[in-house]
């Protein structure tokens, strides 16, 4: 397979950043971009390091695995990292060489009109050694965008029956004990329209559900009182303005994911959500990552473009040794090409 002739028409383009190089991410993406199951047409701008790209195929081509695209055969747009990278041994080198690439590919993206965006993972620590002092690529990206909110989005299409898991996070890289504070009536009814505006792309009358903040949902304000003081109030006013959706919740949170893994192994049921929304980071990602760890994406909404990423980090325990597995670069690829197509 070769990607070396540019398209005439960029907005049939895929850029990606190949993430931190002290990771798997340059590993999954030439592994991912010689897979059969991408679509034809595909065409991706790659941003990073030739030089280290290259090394990195001569190594897996040393340790034989089987499939991989030659770096000749792709459009790379050169950032050359100006120190040495070990596999596996972030630096602030690769933190400063992941967030060049990330910044860099925005901005091909936005003068040549392309496709989406597919990242690779990125070490927040290594940014933040390197000075730059990010949550996470969502929020590089929703500044480099002039975007007010973006949100983080886990969707994944179950291989046997093509059912559609989609989970929404509330609220991101916080810690815990700040998501109480954090949460409030209107981000709930802001990311409900995130979540709903997402889900009708496949159905026009979605089924959304709701997780509860507290043990039981709260049991009645025995186990906390944020779903009784404002949750429930919230869901209540979001559903009467939206009629046409079927919302539920607040869910107790150990069973909300329950009708979702049905569907992952069985298919659609009558019961089966089309979008889940998660108050925090962990509740969400758990049952995503349980039912769903090589096919869910990461995707970005809220910003002008689309953009999404393997649901996995950056691999540094296995980095260098040939042995990552490129399941779910694939399927973000996969993603940002179907998911511009339902969009249209």
């Amino acid at each position: 397979m070769s990607f070396s002739h540019p398209s005439s028409n960029a907005t049939d383009r895929l850029v990606i950043a190949l993430g931190d190089p002290a990771g798997i991410g340059m590993e999954v993406t030439l592994k991912a971009l010689a897979d059969p199951r991408l679509p034809d047409g595909l065409n991706p701008l790659v941003v990073g390091c030739r030089k280290t790209l290259e090394h990195t195929y001569s190594r897996l081509k040393a340790q034989q695995c089987p499939l991989l695209i030659d770096p000749s055969d792709l459009d790379i747009d050169d950032l050359p990292v100006h120190d040495a990278i070990t596999p596996g041994a972030p630096s602030p080198e690769s933190g400063a060489s992941s967030f060049r690439w990330l910044s860099h590919a925005v901005s091909r993206m936005k003068e040549e009109r392309t496709l989406a965006l597919v990242t690779a993972p990125i070490a927040k620590h290594a940014w933040h050694a390197a000075g730059h002092n990010y949550p996470g690529q969502t929020e590089r990206l929703a500044e480099l965008d002039g975007a007010d909110q973006a949100s983080m989005l886990f969707t994944a299409v179950a291989p046997n029956h093509g059912w559609r898991l989609n989970t929404l996070l509330a609220t991101t890289h916080i810690p815990l004990q700040q998501v109480p504070t954090a949460l409030s009536p209107e981000l709930v009814l802001r990311k409900l329209d995130v979540l709903s505006a997402f889900c009708l792309r496949f159905n026009p009358k979605p089924r959304l559900l709701v997780a509860g903040l507290n043990p039981h949902a709260g049991e009645q304000g025995r186990l906390g009182s944020e779903e009784t003081n404002w949750l429930i109030p919230a869901l209540q006013q979001w559903q009467d303005n939206h009629p046409h959706v079927h919302l539920s919740g607040p869910l107790p949170p150990d069973t909300c994911w329950l009708s979702a893994a049905k569907a992952w192994q069985l298919g659609r049921q009558p019961e089966s959500p089309d979008g889940i929304l998660a108050l925090y980071h962990d509740q969400g990602l758990i049952p995503v990552k349980l039912m769903a760890f090589d096919e869910a994406v990461n995707t970005t909404l809220g910003l002008s473009f689309l953009r999404t990423s393997p649901d996995h980090g950056t691999g540094f325990d296995i980095a260098g040794q040939g042995v990552a597995r490129s399941t779910s670069m694939v399927a973000a690829i996969r993603a940002a090409w179907d998911l511009n197509l339902s969009r249209a």
